[in-house]
């Protein structure tokens, strides 16, 4: 790209390689210069106009201010080549997605990564759109007269079904409902779980499942210290639970809890983490698994669970019963669940030589009157995109959204986080995701221009919303919003009361 002056006196580039590749270098009138020549062709353009300069920037909607969200609009923004503006929209009025909502009230430090979210708020170009859905407020084709590229970082919102009998009774819930609800989420906020029982099972062994296992076993006084909803902390304190079952379907080296999680679970006061020894004794597949991973989570995962397993099953009045080589085959009960029936499963190679949990035919059950399961999360369609129905997320290549019919990338349209690859790993793996995502949109924003229709204007997005009745919430607006909560969860003893209906938080800021 060579700089040169125009008839007019002012200066113009010769575009000969309009794709913005990744990395990038500048010349010497300050424009990008992609490492790797793409598409070529040559145009005259004034450099105020160009894309990814100050007055004409690379604009990019972001759908979903999770994790993903947010780092993916950090990277977008520290680009000095092409400049980008980004207009990151919630359908909640609070960002920060799973981090707010998601993630354990007694888990804190996990959440102090929203002050990284925040300094990403503070950069220029910058915007916040909350409480403002997509499909419902502002469809593809508004999104798409707006922006050069719109990336959507939407999550998993709903859990695996396991597809058994009796799922459906009464007292059966996905997890994903329940920590919502204890969370404080707008969308679970009504709902009611009836805590007088004395025996509930949970579905699994990941994270999620043990902060269910932890929210239900944990002593009152320590939650209240928590930014746990208050409702739900009421109910909790009110609770007869007594014997929890954790149920694996897989073996103590497969589970996919952390080391912390396990440990935590071993020492809540009042609670004994009873773990059968016999399901501690590992197959030849299992030892075979554990000399095949490079990382050392599953071997210390089975040492913690060992040195549990030799306290015995312990004289607390409340027992967390962890299986493994399990899996549920019925939920019984006449119009109520009242007892759930497991089959014994032992592990077998599939023919990619993956490790899988097979049955062996052999049942037993046992009362509950309460089932969580959580099984994995899974996306939902959104409208005017593809979707993979079978895997439960928006189909895609590294990111560029692929429509299955046309075989062929969707121009424009991307996806990061859980709703590009599934649920998998925790906060921090959204960071090279959402990474890996930002730098094929750079690739391909030098593609847009020659024939590209103009944008609307930049602030027809808030009038768009405005002339739909739409109440979207600012940055600012959400500041307010977390003072006010900040302030009353401290006359509490709590790191913030939240608000936990969208009517709530529109009139405080009224």
């Amino acid at each position: 790209m060579s700089c040169v002056p125009g008839s007019d006196g002012a200066r113009y580039a010769i575009a000969k390689v309009v794709a913005f590749q990744y990395p990038v270098r500048h010349d010497e009138c300050g424009l990008p210069q992609p490492a790797w020549p793409n598409q070529v062709y040559e145009e005259a353009l004034p450099l105020a106009d160009q894309l990814g300069t100050p007055s004409h920037p690379l604009r990019v909607a972001v759908i979903g201010s999770g994790p993903a969200g947010f780092y993916a609009t950090e990277e977008l923004l520290k680009q000095e080549a092409p400049l980008v503006a980004v207009d990151l929209f919630d359908r909640l009025p609070t960002p920060y997605g799973l981090v707010r909502g998601g993630v354990a009230p007694d888990h804190q430090k996990i959440k102090s990564v929203i002050k990284l979210y925040e300094r990403t708020a503070q950069r220029p170009r910058f915007r916040f759109f909350g409480n403002v859905s997509y499909g419902d407020d502002l469809s593809l084709d508004d999104l798409k007269a707006r922006y050069h590229q719109i990336l959507f970082c939407t999550g998993c919102e709903t859990d695996n079904r396991m597809n058994i009998p009796g799922e459906d009774l009464p007292g059966s819930y996905p997890a994903t409902i329940f920590v919502g609800w204890y969370n404080g989420h707008p969308d679970y906020r009504d709902l009611t779980f009836d805590l007088n029982v004395e025996s509930v099972a949970v579905i699994g062994n990941g994270n999620v499942a043990m902060d269910v296992t932890r929210i239900l076993a944990k002593p009152i006084g320590e939650l209240g210290k928590t930014d746990i909803a208050t409702y739900a902390l009421d109910e909790l304190r009110n609770s007869r639970v007594r014997e929890i079952h954790l149920l694996g379907r897989r073996g103590p080296a497969q589970a996919a809890f952390t080391n912390p999680e396990i440990r935590e679970l071993g020492n809540i006061e009042g609670t004994d983490l009873v773990i059968r020894p016999e399901d501690l004794e590992l197959d030849p597949l299992s030892e075979e698994f554990l000399a095949g991973v490079k990382e050392p989570t599953h071997q210390r995962n089975v040492d913690i669970m060992r040195d549990f397993a030799t306290r015995g099953v312990g004289n607390q009045a409340r027992k967390i019963l962890a299986r493994f080589f399990v899996s549920p085959v019925e939920i019984l009960g006449d119009g109520k669940v009242e007892a759930l029936r497991i089959e014994k499963n032992k592990l077998v190679k599939d023919d990619k030589g993956n490790v899988r949990a097979r049955g062996t035919g052999e049942t037993e059950e046992f009362p509950v009157q309460m089932v969580f399961r959580s099984i994995g999360y899974r996306g939902t369609a959104l409208p005017d995109l593809p979707f993979d129905d079978w895997s439960g997320i928006i189909p895609n290549e590294g990111g560029r959204v692929r429509d299955p019919d046309a075989d062929a990338t969707v121009a424009r349209i991307y996806v990061a986080g859980w709703i590009k690859r599934g649920p998998s790993g925790v906060v921090g793996t959204n960071k090279p995701d959402a990474i890996a995502t930002v730098r094929l949109m750079l690739e391909d924003a030098g593609a847009i221009g020659a024939d590209a229709a103009p944008l609307a204007a930049e602030d027809s997005t808030p009038a768009l919303l405005e002339e739909k009745g739409v109440r979207f919430i600012t940055f600012d607006d959400w500041k307010r919003l977390d003072a006010l909560e900040t302030e009353a969860g401290a006359k509490l003893g709590k790191p913030r009361e939240k608000f936990t209906t969208v009517q709530e938080m529109v009139a405080a800021l009224a």
